[in-house]
């Protein structure tokens, strides 16, 4: 009897699990009032060899898609592919493959790091290696810079540093050549990444140990870039650990996630995924000026728009909208370097709210559910839902073109199960 009951217990257990695996089909739309139409258009996928559909592309590059970035003229998309150690390079028109970049260094690739160098800011390396500069890197994010010529990428980590205690890189990408043609150490498990409005720095967050590096890039040669700033939220967190268990991934300290510019380039905001809370910077000298507190918990991703801070809160599922020149004013005003602000609109987008990024004019913005693998779409007047859709399994990263007629989403999925898919979206508004 009690045999039956735990076989009947598992069943239903792998059930509820299996229940979260979605494949959606190509044409599938939005339910909407018409406001917002958001329709599968294309997707690329690692899961179906076979597909039935013509825009449904089998494509082996794609494997844990983690984020994605139009080329500034458009023309272009780049997705980072986690577990692929890939950049996978698409044309925007015809939806095919152009290139993959495999982020695979050997000592036939000494020329990209700069007079041999492996470490920044006295970073050791916990692994006895010989040859520092011989790994596979693991792509995350990416931003521009110098008007859409260089793509930075964020390795997360090493393939020889499971538990990121020693320093990732990030890679440098011509995108008219579409070739990497610098990497450079940064600290442990680096996340986000952000170009000044004045295309004069790079900002790294570093997710394993509360820091931000600053790369002074005002110059046009890759090899003139060099980090300038190694600035300290609260405390520096150790990463003298022995033990080959430890989840880095979770034992992140404040886990520094999100990260943006003010639009007039004086402040740098970082989001704290984990302890909650905004950390701001002068972006002038980036020194730490402290935090705001009062948002929701679990912040992951900041856009700035405007006057406007938008904040998606991953655990509780909402995002979170203020006025950014305010929040920063909050902190300012105050003599400690702690201190709340409460002034949010709040709307509720569903568990694991992921990435955000809003159309040109600022009027909707598109979020991924990541929890419950859907995509919705917020009127920003009203901070109230217009449109959601369903998309394959665990969506994590978007982007949206620049006339605001396609979004791409990509699918990473969670523990080598769902996902693996890039869907293109075609948007349509009344």
């Amino acid at each position: 009897m009690i045999r039956s009951f735990l076989v009947l217990f598992l069943l239903f257990q792998l059930l509820c699990v299996e229940a979260q695996i979605t494949r959606i089909k190509i044409g599938k739309s939005s339910d909407t009032t018409g406001e917002v139409v958001m329709a599968l258009a294309h997707r690329f996928q690692s899961y179906n060899w076979t597909p039935k559909h013509k825009f449904d592309n089998y494509d082996t590059s794609i494997n844990s898609p983690k984020s994605v970035k139009y080329s500034k003229d458009g023309t272009k998309f780049y997705v980072q592919s986690l577990e692929g150690y890939t950049t996978s390079i698409y044309d925007s028109k015809s939806k095919s493959l152009i290139k993959t970049l495999i982020h695979d260094f050997t000592v036939a690739n000494d020329s990209l790091f700069k007079d041999g160098e492996t470490t920044i800011y006295n970073y050791p390396f916990k692994q006895n290696r010989k040859q520092k500069n011989v790994f596979l890197g693991k792509p995350v994010e990416s931003c521009f810079s110098h008007g859409g010529k260089y793509l930075w990428v964020t390795y997360y980590r090493r393939d020889f540093d499971p538990i990121a205690q020693s320093p990732s890189a990030v890679a440098i990408i011509d995108t008219e050549s579409d070739i990497i043609v610098r990497v450079m150490p940064t600290g442990p498990l680096p996340k986000m990444i952000a170009c000044s409005p004045d295309n004069k720095r790079i900002a790294i967050t570093h997710w394993g140990d509360n820091t931000v590096a600053i790369v002074d890039i005002d110059s046009d040669d890759p090899f003139d870039f060099n980090f300038v700033k190694h600035s300290v939220v609260d405390y520096k967190m150790s990463t003298e650990f022995s033990s080959s268990h430890v989840n880095r991934d979770a034992s992140c300290g404040f886990c520094l996630r999100g990260t943006a510019y003010t639009p007039d380039g004086q402040f740098l905001l970082v989001g704290r995924m984990g302890g909650g809370g905004i950390a701001i910077f002068d972006a002038v000298n980036y020194d730490y000026l402290g935090t705001v507190f009062g948002m929701m918990s679990n912040v992951r991703h900041l856009v700035v728009k405007d006057d406007y801070l938008y904040i998606s809160c991953n655990r509780p599922g909402y995002v979170q909208r203020c006025n950014w020149r305010e929040l920063v004013k909050t902190r300012l005003d105050s003599p400690e370097k702690k201190v709340n602000y409460s002034a949010f609109e709040n709307v509720y987008v569903g568990t694991g709210a992921r990435t955000i990024v809003l159309t040109s004019d600022g009027k909707y913005l598109y979020a991924a559910a990541n929890s419950v693998s859907k995509i919705v779409a917020v009127r920003t007047s009203d901070m109230k839902v217009v449109a959601k859709i369903p998309a394959d399994s665990y969506p994590v990263g978007m982007a949206i073109s620049s006339d605001d007629s396609e979004l791409i989403v990509t699918s990473q999925g969670k523990s080598n199960r769902g996902g693996n898919s890039v869907m293109v979206f075609s948007l349509t508004y009344k």
